[in-house]
């Protein structure tokens, strides 16, 4: 399959809708994207099962508080020339590139590079939506070492990365992501063809284009979309998906602390003032509640959309007063397994809760 410039609009908006609120802004990533695809004639996209065992595949993508990338802005050829310095660190030419999480700006950065370099792009990624840290990556949780690394600042500086472990490794990135004035360009969790095919949520590249083609072909009010939307999801590697709230922006508040966006949303019910959805942000939307009752939970899928026109929107672009939906999708499979809850349940974010699986709380479309 080849992706080209006039695909680009509908794959960022898919993956915004399963980005969880985070994966960075997706405008000026998206323009880029498209200029580059056209200056190359686009990027082949890959069935993992296409690699060849002995492949080398290195994922690509941004590494910070997603805020930063409202003002940090991209170069053309910045994900390329960490690929560029990446090869020459290993010794080894790039079969692949890969995706870190389908999400935003970081599901087109591999992308842009890809096309530059002349390469395939996995149709896949190592998350099936956002995460925040490295440990909660399918690639980590499979085996997958992140090191070694290498990451470069806007200013062209790089630095490379060996750890032991990658908890250790994600409170190194993320340092330097904070340091190097809060986004930063990684190349990471370097990987054999057959690893990739062991580890990555297979799929989510085509599935985002598919997506967005639907919210833009039929956009308008999420609650007659939700039957076209149920449709396509039943096909895809995730669960069921359900409308849980809606109603106006309250509040939100975040603050960018230790290279992530953290912070509280409080969304009122549009007709009842005394109902309030609560939703806790670290770069995703971690935890929907109502009256101390879970509507949803990480690593299940929390969506917000705008109630009228169901175009879905990050964390840092929401404000006071907004309309909107709030939507729950199930985990893909992977990340049902017990090795996978370990790492990305609600406990490992801090939050005093035991996972509960969106068919329990949520047993029936509403």
């Amino acid at each position: 399959m080849k992706i080209v410039a006039s695909d680009i609009d509908d794959l960022a908006l898919g993956a915004v809708f399963l980005a969880t609120g985070g994966g960075g802004d997706p405008y000026l990533p998206a323009l880029i994207a498209k200029q580059t695809l056209v200056q190359t004639d686009g990027v082949t996209l890959i069935a993992p099962e296409a690699l060849r065992d002995e492949d080398f595949v290195v994922p690509i993508g941004g590494v910070g508080a997603p805020t930063v990338s409202l003002e940090l802005l991209p170069s053309v050829d910045e994900a390329s020339q960490v690929l560029d310095r990446y090869e020459r660190l290993m010794g080894r030419s790039i079969a692949a590139v890969a995706s870190f999480e389908i999400g935003g700006g970081n599901s087109l950065m591999p992308l842009m590079a890809a096309a530059v370099r002349g390469v395939p792009v996995v149709d896949g990624d190592g998350m099936g939506r956002a995460f925040p840290e490295a440990q909660m990556m399918s690639y980590a949780i499979a085996g997958v070492t992140p090191t070694p690394a290498l990451a470069m600042d806007y200013a062209g500086n790089t630095a490379t990365f060996e750890t032991a472990d990658t908890v250790t490794y994600e409170h190194h990135i993320r340092a330097f992501a904070a340091a190097a004035g809060g986004m930063i360009t990684v190349a990471e969790h370097p990987m054999s063809g057959a690893e990739l095919k062991a580890s990555v949520i297979s799929g989510t590249v085509s599935f985002s284009l598919k997506l967005g083609q639907l919210l833009r072909k039929q956009r308008g009010p999420i609650n007659q979309l939700m039957p076209a939307l149920r449709a396509l999801f039943n096909e895809s590697v995730y669960g069921a998906i359900h409308q849980i709230f809606s109603g106006k922006v309250a509040s939100i508040s975040t603050r960018t602390v230790g290279g992530y966006d953290v912070g509280d949303l409080s969304i009122q019910d549009f007709h009842d003032p005394n109902a309030v959805c609560s939703i806790t942000i670290k770069n995703e939307y971690l935890v929907a509640m109502v009256d101390g009752r879970p509507l949803a939970m990480v690593p299940d899928l929390i969506v917000i959309v705008d109630a009228e026109t169901a175009a879905p929107i990050n964390a840092e672009r929401l404000h006071y007063g907004q309309r909107v939906a709030v939507l729950a999708i199930g985990a893909p499979e992977f990340y049902q397994t017990p090795q996978a809850l370990a790492a990305t349940q609600p406990r490992c974010f801090g939050i005093d809760l035991d996972y509960q699986a969106l068919a329990e709380l949520v047993p029936s479309d509403n």
